[in-house]
């Protein structure tokens, strides 16, 4: 059903293009024939604005992954750097949660470890809804930030870097072997706000991989058992999703979550000051508006590195 409705929205969204494009046309001709330049300039900003749409439908068309129609898992975690960097990746996320909420996406918070100061060391967060992986995909990364650090006194300028984790849910078409005896499983006490029972009880739980290292923690939920069953549902998309680099020849990307969180490794830097800029390293996008970006304005990114990502294959250029 969710197939057959992705695939029902894609036709209706081509169907309501060609005949926009139809009807725009046929208006331009007949105001031109009529000299009203009113409705040229009407039909020629409608034009415009279908020309976007059929640019993001084409982007849109490069999501045909195996998994690029799950919903995923998204990971941040801070880098060295103190309450620095942790009040970095709080950013990091909050901008990765106004993208989804901007697209009708739901967002789902499972888990977080929040910095001593301010911020946050860790989090994870599920986005839900069609094609969340295959849009987010790209941005895992190590993402750095400059700026007039807001706790220094000295109001000194500051290089910031936190990481950023994506990987997709697993839907029961896909089966995923994990063996008991290759888990270790760890229960805490969940920290921040989260009521009495929460805070009082180890309800928090930790799953680790042991012949790969992958990690899966989820504080969420009220009981240990949802808790248990959440994290094993995100250690088995870790597992997929280091599957998938594999078939598609892409360790490096996979390795790149492993490197240190520092310089050399950034994919994009965001600098607020003293100018405002947000450049995309692999991409070489750039945005003069930082503050609009750190609202969830990703958009041409997202675009530019799933196209950019295509044309390394050797396929035709979007342009």
């Amino acid at each position: 059903m969710r197939e057959r409705t992705l695939v029902e929205k894609r036709l209706a969204d081509f169907r309501s293009l060609e005949g926009g494009l139809k009807e725009h046309l046929d208006l331009l001709e007949l105001a031109e024939a009529e000299d009203e330049q009113s409705l040229v300039a009407e039909a020629e900003k409608a034009l415009a604005d279908l020309r976007d749409r059929a640019r993001k439908a084409q982007v849109a068309a490069l999501l045909s992954g195996e998994a690029d129609a799950n919903d995923c898992y998204v990971e941040v975690h801070a880098g060295a750097g103190g309450t620095e960097s942790q009040d970095w990746a709080e950013m990091l996320a909050r901008m990765y949660m106004r993208w989804a909420e901007q697209h009708g996406y739901d967002v789902e918070w499972l888990e977080e470890s929040p910095g001593e100061e301010a911020g946050l060391k860790s989090a994870t967060f599920q986005v839900k809804g069609p094609n969340a992986y295959g849009w987010l995909k790209t941005e895992s990364g190590v993402h750095r930030l400059v700026r007039i650090s807001p706790f220094d006194a000295n109001a000194r300028r500051h290089t910031s870097f936190a990481s950023v984790g994506v990987y997709p849910v697993i839907d029961d078409t896909i089966t995923i072997d994990v063996q008991d005896k290759d888990l270790r499983i760890d229960t805490y006490r969940s920290s921040g706000a989260g009521g009495q029972h929460v805070n009082k009880t180890e309800s928090a739980v930790r799953i680790t991989h042991t012949p790969t290292g992958i990690v899966a923690a989820c504080q969420s939920e009220r009981s240990q058992h949802q808790n248990k069953a959440q994290a094993m549902k995100m250690l088995k998309a870790r597992l997929y999703e280091a599957e998938l680099k594999k078939r598609e020849a892409a360790a490096k990307a996979l390795e790149d979550a492993k490197t240190d969180i520092g310089w050399g490794h950034q994919i994009r830097s965001y600098v607020l000051q003293p100018y405002q800029m947000v450049k995309d390293v692999r991409t070489g996008v750039e945005k003069g508006n930082a503050r609009a970006v750190l609202d969830g304005d990703l958009d041409e990114f997202l675009e530019a590195s799933l196209s950019g990502k295509k044309r390394n294959k050797g396929e035709k250029d979007l342009e």
